[in-house]
């Protein structure tokens, strides 16, 4: 049976989020939700590509996909969105408060979040990304490697990862292209424009069939 769920009391390095507003109630252009679409489909035909003898069976077993964009531009609705539509779970992982001060301690922090998340079948969303991305291109010496081990391992758990785990950041200059092409799926998500997104030209996903 599953445990109690973690709340923002304790001291688990994640906490579940929620949202009352529906894919309507956000603007998102029709490149970006194109984008989304298809992690709807990966969310609601995985059991079915992950059977045996099917082509998945080559592939690693979860999905990872990387938010890019300003802040403010609904990259958390629209993963919270995502894992209710589908009836999972989501919790938020905040990678500025996961990290810790001394070596060792980042990578077990993720160990707990990985582990409760595969016994439990959540969506991941590490928001705050640039916490580890910022160390990685500004650090040198031991704490440059110290930083370089710290997203490698975090990259090492999320390709692990059976489900759907989605990294967020604001620094798409900061990220080495080695980095990226680790994710299966690049998300843009842009500042709306009001004048270009009046309300007829709003996109509006599908009903779920």
């Amino acid at each position: 049976m599953p445990t109690a769920a973690p709340n923002a009391r304790s001291n688990f390095p994640a906490q579940r989020i929620t949202t009352p507003l529906g894919w309507a109630d956000l603007v998102l252009g029709p490149e970006t939700m194109h984008e989304l679409s298809a992690l709807r489909a990966w969310l609601q035909h995985r059991h079915t590509w992950l059977k045996d003898g099917g082509p998945a069976r080559l592939l690693k077993p979860g999905h990872r996909s990387l938010f890019l964009g300003p802040p403010d531009t609904a990259k958390t609705q629209a993963a919270t969105l995502l894992g209710q539509e589908a009836g999972l779970a989501v919790y938020r992982v905040d990678l500025s408060r996961l990290a810790g001060k001394y070596i060792g301690e980042t990578e077990k922090n993720l160990d707990r979040v990985f582990d409760r998340a595969q016994a439990e079948n959540w969506l991941l969303f590490f928001d705050e990304a640039d916490a580890l991305f910022g160390q990685r291109s500004t650090a040198s010496g031991s704490h440059a490697r110290h930083a370089n081990q710290e997203v490698g391992y975090l990259l090492q758990r999320m390709e692990a990862y059976s489900g759907l785990a989605i990294l967020a950041s604001n620094l798409k200059d900061n990220i080495d292209p080695a980095f990226v092409r680790r994710f299966q799926s690049l998300v843009h998500f842009a500042q709306p424009d009001a004048e270009r997104q009046r309300p007829e030209d709003r996109v509006i996903p599908p009903a779920r069939r």
